[in-house]
């Protein structure tokens, strides 16, 4: 994995490009590469790689090119079919000189055109330059495991896997995006294509873009895979496991394709106890496993990743993420993931990965996309039930479904009341497309309520929501109750936190490569087409999945309540005998300063906090996202940005015809 970044001039009058304005791009890339680095650049375009080093150790260097060094090429990420699509580019006359993936990249553009992404099987995120045609081709895999943001500054076109390389361009202003803002206090993120910083956008998952002089647009080439009941499978669902249980084989087998040792995160969890178990069983008995252990009870699952450890005798470490190491390793976190967050679990998932990078071990699988793809999630089965309780409103099973749901949290008879009040006076319409996730995202945007009098006006009535709903394909009005909630998650959810913020961002912080065997694009395409019924049956989620891990697994792991992944929030980020730096942050002057929050508001959150009168969820994720935005504008609006190493480039090939400097 990698990082990339570099600039098209677009001009029509000649102009020199230094050579240091590249390297200093390169260098804000540093942790996502620190095995090596290079650069190319001519009198258009400059392309600049932080390599680490995964497939072909030796002749895997970049920027890489064609046969005739016409076309070049930098490379974030893997494609994983590269064996067999290099196999056929030779048979068709292509010529190698490296066994790396990179290349087959550059073969396969030459081959097919912009079409060439179509036949990828991998996550990545490249620019290609062809230097005959003048035009700069950028891509990023189908379900967004790669950044790649880009922008359009005056006659140069400027693009990197992350945005404190493009903000060091010499004259790009470092501005907050209001409205990118409203959407995280809203949804818990930006909307896909947006980020913090106004006028750099993020290349949207499952597109391409050919940038020639005259301009560029996006186009998607690949889009979820999600269909009407009309389209669904008619399969038995003994066949459907067995479907599901030779395509997860096949893309494990595909992701411990690598020159280095590939290890795996075990949660404890179904998803990752499964894939560490075939990993195990098929492919590699001593397979190094990592986990995550927490001080409180709450949030810990270290007894279930014992017991898979003891079931599979993997070679296992863990790390404790105290509240104390969350505190302190929290504006790290938001320098890497470079947006405010309203949760702290990012943080545990970062020193999981240092804990990886210090044993030695540089690629690691993990179990994200399967609660997306397989219907794992509380909020998929909360709008089943709530679509049918307020359909039925004489049925006496009501209050027992919301029980049987959440049996931790409606165990007493003042919960059970709520429940009884909260059926008999919310009500969201369930025609609303986005009526699975509105009770959630209505209660986060509740933080809104901190923000400016001034902050308001800028942002004038904006509804998230209301932006959210124009995303939505034709056909979304189509789908059921579970598909339109499944579309939502993995749209906004998956893409743009887990597989960012909680992901590539933080693993990459520490110069990890995370691998998802459930985001295989042929298994994700094979569960579209599978009927709702046998992805959630009854109120047992992941119901094929449960059942082709059932003679792999403890019946522990199997059968246990999901436990959502989660770190705590107020106790880790306010220590009332260390609260300097948070005091800092939120004081009365750096509050209007910046012109976001309102102080008043504010003083009385950080009281409750200090005062211990508060643990609810609302108010955490309220103290979150303020302290989060206020280290985000520290880091990246009010200090410079400079980069950890500056010279170990490798590879230069300068192409320009003018006066080099």
């Amino acid at each position: 994995m990698c990082g990339i970044t570099g600039f098209f001039y677009c001009g029509k009058e000649q102009h020199n490009i230094p050579r240091a304005t590249l390297e200093r791009m390169v260098s804000m890339l540093y942790h996502r590469g620190p095995d090596e680095a290079g650069l190319y650049i001519d009198d258009r375009v400059g392309l600049g790689h932080a390599r680490l080093s995964i497939i072909d150790l030796s002749s895997g260097s970049q920027p890489m090119h064609n046969e005739d060094k016409t076309k070049w090429i930098v490379f974030n990420g893997e494609i994983y079919n590269y064996i067999e699509l290099r196999a056929g580019l030779l048979e068709k006359g292509h010529r190698f000189t490296t066994n790396s993936d990179t290349e087959v990249i550059v073969h396969a553009y030459e081959q097919w055109g912009p079409r060439c992404v179509e036949m990828f099987n991998g996550q990545w995120a490249f620019a290609l330059w062809d230097r005959v045609k003048r035009e700069l081709f950028l891509s990023r895999d189908r379900l967004g495991v790669r950044p790649l943001h880009y922008m359009r500054f005056g006659d140069f076109f400027l693009f990197a896997s992350e945005i404190k390389s493009i903000v060091t361009f010499p004259g790009v202003p470092r501005e907050i995006d209001p409205l990118a803002l409203d959407q995280v206090f809203t949804i818990w993120t930006t909307l896909p294509g947006r980020t913090m910083f106004k006028n750099i956008n993020e290349l949207r998952p499952g597109c391409r873009t050919l940038v020639t002089p005259d301009g560029f647009s996006e186009e998607h080439y690949w889009n979820l895979p999600f269909y009407p009941p009309d389209s669904y499978s008619s399969k038995s669902p003994d066949d459907m496991v067995a479907d599901i249980s030779e395509l997860l084989l096949d893309s494990i087998r595909l992701r411990l394709r690598a020159d280095v040792p590939v290890g795996a995160y075990l949660s404890g969890g179904l998803d990752s106890s499964g894939v560490t178990a075939l990993v195990a069983r098929n492919f590699n008995a001593n397979v190094k496993t990592f986990g995550i252990r927490f001080e409180e009870d709450a949030f810990d699952e270290g007894n279930y990743q014992a017991m898979m450890v003891a079931r599979l005798n993997t070679d296992h470490a863990e790390v404790t993420a105290d509240n104390r190491i969350i505190r302190e390793s929290f504006a790290k976190v938001i320098r890497h993931v470079e947006k405010p967050l309203l949760r702290t679990g990012p943080v545990p998932l970062y020193l999981l990965s240092r804990l990886v990078y210090d044993s030695g071990i540089k690629v690691v699988l993990t179990g994200e996309g399967a609660d997306e793809f397989f219907g794992g999630y509380d909020i998929f089965r909360e709008a089943l039930v709530r679509k049918f309780c307020f359909r039925r409103p004489e049925s006496a099973m009501r209050q027992a479904l919301f029980t049987r749901l959440h049996p931790d949290i409606f165990r007493t008879t003042l919960a059970k009341q709520a429940i009884k009040t909260f059926l008999s006076s919310q009500r969201v319409d369930d025609n609303d497309p986005l009526y699975s996730h509105l009770v959630r995202w209505r209660t986060t945007a509740r933080i809104r309520e901190f923000f400016s009098v001034d902050f308001r006006r800028s942002i004038d009535g904006y509804d998230a929501l209301e932006d959210l709903r124009k995303l939505l394909p034709p056909q979304f009005s189509a789908f059921d109750t579970l598909t339109r909630a499944q579309y939502l998650e993995t749209m906004i959810f998956l893409s743009n936190y887990l597989l960012s913020s909680q992901g590539d961002r933080v693993a990459m912080g520490n110069s990890i490569e995370i691998r998802f065997p459930y985001l295989d694009h042929r298994l994700v395409e094979y569960m579209g087409r599978v009927p709702p019924t046998w992805k959630i049956l009854g109120l047992r989620e992941k119901h094929l999945l449960k059942k082709l891990y059932a003679p792999l697994l403890p019946d522990e792991i199997v059968n246990r309540a999901k436990q959502p992944y989660r770190a705590p929030i107020q106790k880790s980020l306010f220590d009332p005998a260390d609260s300097g730096n948070v005091d800092s942050l939120l004081d009365p002057s750096a509050l209007a300063r910046d012109g976001i929050f309102d102080g008043n508001r504010v003083a009385m959150l950080l009281s409750k906090i200090r005062a211990g009168r508060t643990s609810s969820e609302t108010d955490g994720m309220a103290f979150a996202g303020i302290l989060s935005t206020q280290i985000f504008l520290e880091q990246f609006l009010h200090s410079s940005l400079e980069p950890i190493k500056t010279h170990w480039f490798t590879v230069v090939e300068d192409y320009r015809t003018g006066e080099k400097g």
